[in-house]
């Protein structure tokens, strides 16, 4: 075993969506553990944001990340508000990685994205109508983090293996 892989489901969406299952391949493929956390119960929970449970959402990743990073290196990898909870818990926990598909960089003015200073790919799509390029760009720019931008609205559906291609480049690098 290399490590494990924490893979994070945007919001209303869940532990078997299509791009955390083609990550999910990837890990198995390059000898990483990994694991799905179901987040979908704290998504039906709606607050002042509209975005369920966003506090337990972190504290649900931060318990498993804990765990699992007490037994070998941790990469943590998210889609959108995944990869939101994916930045924060990666300030408190050790961590080898992030993989952020589509990040909010700003969720809300009280929530600004942020992360650990440590090796992050991104991928973000020009078309993004929820979280606009440049905000991505000028993060990952300040970061120095890998960044793939594709022609793509925020679900990337259409960049599904080019996702996964982007997560085995930095599997491959740890």
């Amino acid at each position: 075993m290399r490590g494990h892989c924490i893979l994070s489901h945007g919001f209303e969406s869940g532990p078997d969506a299509t791009k955390v299952t083609a990550l999910a391949d990837v890990a198995e493929r390059f000898g990483w553990t990994h694991e799905r956390p179901d987040f979908t119960d704290l998504d039906a929970k709606r607050d002042i944001s509209d975005l369920g449970d966003v506090a337990a959402r972190v504290q649900r990743l931060m318990g498993l990340a804990k765990d699992a990073a007490a037994n070998g290196p941790l990469v943590l990898a998210g889609s959108s508000l995944g990869a939101w909870i994916s930045g924060h818990v990666s300030l408190q926990v050790p961590v080898a990685g992030l993989f952020l598909m589509a990040p909010p960089i700003a969720l809300n003015a009280a929530h600004p994205f942020d992360a650990a200073g440590i090796p992050t790919s991104i991928i973000h799509g020009w078309d993004d109508e929820l979280i606009p390029a440049r905000d991505v760009i000028a993060w990952a720019q300040g970061r120095r983090a890998n960044l793939l931008m594709v022609d793509d609205t925020h679900r990337l559906s259409a960049h599904v293996q080019a996702s996964a291609d982007a997560f085995a480049a930095l599997l491959g690098k740890l």
